[in-house]
Formats: structure tokens, sequence, C-alpha cells
């Protein structure tokens, strides 16, 4: 293999970044302490976040559930005493992952590629409960992603990004029917060191200037943040909230499709400096569930923490959040089947 020396650095930059903040030392990102702060880091877990919580009679889905933080987001949830709605790409994966663990789910289908499996999922949902209280849209492909179309659009933008947002929307009328329904955007802190320049590239989205897989992964995540952003615009925050998160660098199968040095750099020595699973699921989970966040809207997570980021950077670009939102509509608006909020 030759050597892409562009993408060695990327991914040895996306490495060191995801340890830089493991007590939110970097000077790139800081705790935003005119939000609330808890007593939780990066070391914390799922386990340890939602300690001494009751969640009988709450709902939660979470897509993404047959691996990785998503399955342990799942069974924390579930031992917490959630009924939980567990996503795979196929009902056989999403049984065997809810199966797993202890506790009620329910496995449910979900292939983001698909929007009309999204909008099926959804129905699913609705047909099991009348409200869901915490929705977690943690699924997502990575960066090593070879360039593929789908109806048009670059795979990485449609799975990580415009398949949760049909989801979502197909789902708001449940969340905003709980008492005080949190949405929950697993990001990363790629939307904002390997987004493109100008945040979202939209005359890129078909491939037309070229593909680059961790610019294309940054745009996505990027775009999980700023939907995030516009839904809290949209929504009263005293009912129902939308928050992103950067889960950590997090052992996962993520960079399964790695080859090369890269794949080599990715696999082996950074293992040395991921986070497990357990401290990868806190994050969502304590946003997804902690008191002290009711009311808390349109923020962005690191290790359990609000944080404000000090570099350059399209996170909270209300203005972008709203073109995007234009194109959203536009390239899947069709699959909407309840009322857009205004």
């Amino acid at each position: 293999m030759v050597l892409n020396r562009r993408r060695f650095i990327q991914a040895s930059a996306a490495t060191v970044a995801a340890t830089s903040v493991a007590g939110c030392s970097s000077s790139d990102v800081e705790i935003d302490s005119r939000l609330p702060v808890g007593p939780y880091n990066a070391l914390s877990t799922a386990e340890e976040v939602t300690q001494g919580m009751d969640l009988s009679g709450r709902t939660a889905l979470v897509t993404g559930c047959n691996s990785g933080i998503g399955h342990e987001t799942m069974r924390v949830l579930a031992m917490r005493g959630a009924h939980v709605f567990g996503t795979g790409r196929t009902l056989e994966k999403a049984r065997q992952a809810c199966n797993s663990v202890s506790g009620r789910t329910t496995p449910l289908a979900l292939e983001l590629s698909d929007f009309d499996s999204c909008v099926d999922c959804a129905r699913a949902v609705a047909a099991h409960s009348d409200s869901l209280d915490i929705l977690i849209t943690n699924a997502g492909i990575g960066s090593f992603t070879d360039f593929e179309l789908i109806n048009g659009i670059e795979k990485i933008f449609v799975v990580n990004y415009l398949g949760h947002v049909v989801l979502t929307m197909n789902l708001l009328p449940l969340v905003r029917a709980a008492d005080r329904g949190r949405i929950v955007h697993v990001g990363s802190q790629m939307g904002y060191r390997s987004a493109p320049e100008g945040g979202i590239d939209f005359d890129n989205l078909r491939g037309e200037a070229g593909y680059d897989a961790f610019e294309a992964y940054g745009r996505s995540k990027l775009a999980n943040a700023l939907f995030s952003l516009k839904l809290s615009q949209m929504l009263d925050p005293a009912r129902t909230t939308s928050n992103a998160v950067h889960p950590g660098f997090v052992e996962s199968n993520i960079g399964r499709n790695a080859d090369g040095i890269v794949g080599f750099f990715y696999n082996t020595v950074a293992n040395l400096i991921k986070k497990d699973v357990s401290e990868g699921a806190a994050t969502q989970v304590y946003v997804a569930t902690n008191p002290l966040l009711d009311g808390v809207s349109g923020a962005y997570f690191e290790n359990c923490n609000p944080v404000k980021i000090n570099i350059d950077n399209h996170m909270f670009d209300v203005a972008l959040a709203d073109r995007l939102w234009r194109e959203t509509l536009g390239m899947v608006g069709g699959y909407f089947e309840g009322k857009i909020p205004a």
C-alpha cells in the first residue's frame, strides 16, 4: 500500500486530539461553566453517572445497540429500569443484542441508509408506546469508508446524518409527548477538527469536488451538532431538550475497515489510549438522564461536561444550522410524517 500522508497525519492528529481533553485540559476546549457541571470526567463510566437512579416507567431508544457504546448504553439504561428500544441494521442483530442484557428491551430493525426503514422504525416505536423519554442517535460509520453514493448523496453523510434526521423527526411527537424528553446526538470532535473549510460543503455532497473520508466524517459529525442546535431552537427546553456529545476515542469496531499503516496505528498503537466502552458510553448516558441537565438544550458535551471550543469551528453556527436545515428538508423532508415544529 502507498502511504497516504495526509490521511496518516489526520489519523494521528485525531488520536492525539482524542486524548487531549481527558480532563478538558486542552486549550482548544474548556468546560463551559455557564451551564451545570457535574462531578464526572473522562474516566467516569455509564454505571457511575447513573448510580442510584431509577428509570422505571421511562422509555428510551438507542440506535446501534448491537456493539460498542451503543450496547453499553442500552445495557445500563435497561439495568436502571428503563424500557429500551434497541436498533440494529437487521432485526436479528438487534434481537441478539437485546437478549444479551438484563431488563426490558425491544429489538427493532433500522437501516439508516434506507429512509423507508427509518420511517418504519419510528412507526414500530409508536405502536409500542405513546411517548419516548430518551432518544440517543448513537449508530454510525467511521472515516475508514470508501466513497459511495446512496440516492446520489455521499454515504457517510446519509448514514450518520440524514438517516438519523428522518428517524428523529418521525419520533419527535413521541419525545415531545414525554415529560421532559431528551434527544442526544452522538457527534464527535471531528465535527470541528476535520470538517471541510466552511463547515458543510453543500456543493460536494455528491463528491463533485472529490472525496476525503476524514473530511466526510467530520462533515457528518458537524451536521449532527448543527441538527441538535436547530432542534434546540425549535423546541421548548422546559419540555424537550436536544444536545450533542463526543463520546471520546473509544474501543470499538469503527476502525475495522482501516488498512495499511493507518489501520495498524488505529487498531494497535492507539489501543493504548482508547477509552473502554463503559467510559465511552458515559457522556451520552449522563446527558440523557441526569436531572442536573433539565432544561439544558443546544449544548455540546465532552467527558460528561458541557464545553466551549476555543478554536475556529462551526459547531454553534446558527446561520449554518439554518441553511443545513433548509437543504435537509429538500433532501429528506418528504419522509417526515408528523408536523414540523415552527
